[in-house]
């Protein structure tokens, strides 16, 4: 079966199968880029995104408070605490949405190989 003649980023030809007659796997396909671009550009304005960067100016502030004097050790201790468990909810959320992506693409990938054994099926049968 054919390969995907696209060039990865690393300099290596793309290891994907493609059915006869077609040069480009759906990740190289430039037809595809627009619904690349809209599920990477998902991630990049997901709320955990958001979220990961007010959490990192108050602890940011949180610390600089305590150094200066202006913030309790104690209660700084206990607000950071409070602020580690959030930040594992938000790993989560973020590995579950990956764990969806991934399902989805998978799902995609499934249904073109579908298609190209329909495709090659037909293609011997005549």
């Amino acid at each position: 079966m054919p390969r995907c003649s696209a060039i990865k980023r690393d300099g290596e030809r793309c290891r994907v199968s493609v059915e006869s007659g077609v040069e480009l796997c759906w990740a190289h396909d430039p037809r595809n880029a627009s619904q690349r671009k809209r599920i990477t550009s998902k991630a990049g304005k997901s709320k955990p995104s958001r979220e990961l960067a007010g959490i990192k100016q108050r602890l940011s502030d949180l610390a600089e408070d305590v150094l200066e004097g202006n913030k309790d050790r104690a209660d700084a201790a206990v607000a950071s605490q409070i602020y580690n468990v959030l930040l594992r909810a938000i790993g989560m959320e973020l590995r579950v949405k990956e764990v969806e992506e991934m399902e989805a693409k998978l799902e995609e990938m499934e249904k073109a190989l579908e298609r190209q054994g329909e495709g090659a099926a037909h293609g011997s049968a005549g």
